[in-house]
């Protein structure tokens, strides 16, 4: 199968193009950022594309990360997979950014289970705790950070997320020592790519996964009323 896979959903704009049939990732480019992504996106997917040496026409799906993370950043990226889709004729799968966060764990440690943390702000983050092998244990969801540090608690977890040096912060002393804590700002193109390539296109729909209300909100206090 071959794949173009994008991200946008947190501090970085990249792109993939996986083959799986021909040594894997063919190509691919991250760009870290917390903003810009719109102007930043398209280029960077062309940039990728005459890496890889493929054409649309080559390619068997897209492939785009649905959140949680930034609400603007979310939309640049499943706005343009859908296009990319319409366009070109192509399904469109979404991934998850707590699911791309966790697998790389997964699969290297069966021992051991996995909490997925994003920096929500305000003592919160996105949550999901994953059992060894895989099976959900927390589904996604905006928890407080104590709790997210009470799952970490109760052995000794990879944790992984733009949250997940404050959830091994937040430890006691008397915690298990994590086996992993990774603290990077944004998921793994590559896993990306590669869960996406596997996921029944049924059930993984390009929507946004957003977990909570935008901040910004209409203020319906300043609308003049209706005659």
């Amino acid at each position: 199968m071959r794949v173009l896979a994008i991200d946008t959903a947190l501090a970085a704009s990249s792109a993939a193009v996986l083959d799986t049939a021909n040594g894997g990732i063919v190509a691919s480019e991250s760009v870290a950022m917390t903003r810009g992504h719109a102007e930043a996106l398209m280029p960077l997917v062309a940039r990728v594309m005459q890496a890889s040496g493929m054409s649309f026409g080559d390619l068997d799906r897209v492939v785009v990360t649905t959140g949680p993370g930034s609400f603007t950043g979310m939309r640049v990226g499943i706005a343009a997979a859908r296009g990319f889709g319409v366009a070109t004729n192509l399904p469109v799968v979404g991934v998850s950014t707590l699911s791309a966060y966790a697998a790389p764990y997964l699969g290297a440690d069966e021992l051991s289970p996995v909490i997925a943390a994003i920096d929500a702000r305000h003592g919160h983050v996105y949550l999901q705790v994953f059992a060894p092998g895989g099976r959900t244990l927390v589904a996604p969801r905006l928890a407080p950070l104590n709790e997210a540090v009470r799952a970490a608690s109760h052995s000794a977890s990879c944790i992984v997320g733009s949250a997940a040096q404050a959830v091994a912060n937040g430890l006691p002393a008397t915690a298990p020592v994590p086996v992993t804590v990774d603290t990077r700002q944004a998921p793994d193109i590559a896993w990306i790519a590669q869960i996406g390539a596997v996921m029944p296109e049924a059930q993984a729909p390009p929507q946004p996964l957003y977990l909570r209300a935008p901040d910004a909100q209409p203020q319906n206090a300043a609308q003049l009323p209706r005659r």
